[in-house]
């Protein structure tokens, strides 16, 4: 079947993708050589820009192309907005549907959904298909640490922050409490709410607020945390010879429920 979009991704280069690692390079040098690349695939109706977070100075050209109204579609992915908030680049607002996507859920799975499996490995597409998820898992974990974190220099100590996805294990699907995390990791109270925040924003967790019937005065409350897939907060969880499975497991399904409510209320929305 006769391809309508055109791929430029960051990442990794494969044979059916718009760049190499020398487009890339050229995209760094200068951003306006994305308009070349499109001009080069006009008669593509769907541009797919991966990883647009590692690439901020692209926004202002995507923009200019949308404003030239060729009938092109530009679908921007990116894992985190951190980046593009911070440097105040062009958001494009107003002329982008912002979307998230989620882990599978059970009902795109069908009969293919195991409630064992879900909760041992969570539900990432890339760790449901792969002969070795375990592995898959930790590569995902590592990634994040080494690439997000550290490469974006989003924090200075790598080790506190592995400390700390450690420590947010053990507050999985319960009761937040930031004084516990920060006497775990060993650092202030004031840092484990800066590392929170980039958790977050790397799309890696949630917190659900307290639920009130009525607006009221602000009082004393903690919200709950959770990872937002169950097989990476299988992976980041350590484990010893007393811990008991129905614990884990316990915690993981409560956990897999609030992702697929996360992810229910996110694909209905407008509906």
């Amino acid at each position: 079947m006769k391809r309508s979009y055109a791929i430029i991704r960051y990442a990794c280069v494969r044979h059916n993708q718009v760049n190499t690692g020398t487009a890339l390079r050229q995209l760094m040098a200068q951003s306006e050589r994305l308009r070349e690349l499109v001009d080069a695939n006009i008669q593509k109706k769907h541009i797919v820009i991966d990883e647009i977070q590692k690439l901020p100075e692209l926004l202002e050209v995507v923009h200019q192309l949308i404003e030239r109204k060729s009938g092109q579609q530009f679908i921007l992915t990116g894992s985190s907005a951190r980046k593009l908030r911070r440097q105040g680049v062009n958001l494009l607002g107003g002329r982008a549907a912002q979307k998230r996507m989620h882990p599978y859920m059970a009902a795109e799975l069908g009969s293919q959904f195991k409630l064992d499996k879900a909760l041992k490995q969570g539900m990432l597409p890339v760790v449901w298909a792969a002969e070795d998820s375990t592995a898959i898992l930790q590569a995902y974990n590592g990634l994040y640490l080494r690439e997000e974190v550290q490469f974006e220099g989003l924090v200075r100590n790598i080790g506190s922050f592995a400390r700390f996805m450690e420590a947010m294990s053990f507050a999985h699907a319960s009761v937040l409490n930031l004084a516990a995390v920060s006497r775990d990791c060993q650092v202030s109270r004031k840092t484990v709410e800066g590392y929170l925040e980039i958790l977050e924003d790397l799309l890696l967790g949630f917190r659900i607020e307290v639920f009130t019937r009525r607006a009221k005065r602000v009082v004393a409350s903690h919200p709950k945390f959770s990872f937002f897939d169950a097989g990476v907060f299988r992976e980041s969880r350590p484990t010893g010879p007393l811990d008991s499975a129905s614990e884990l497991d316990g915690a993981a399904l409560e956990g897999l429920v609030g992702q697929h409510l996360r992810a229910w209320c996110d694909y209905s929305e407008g509906r």
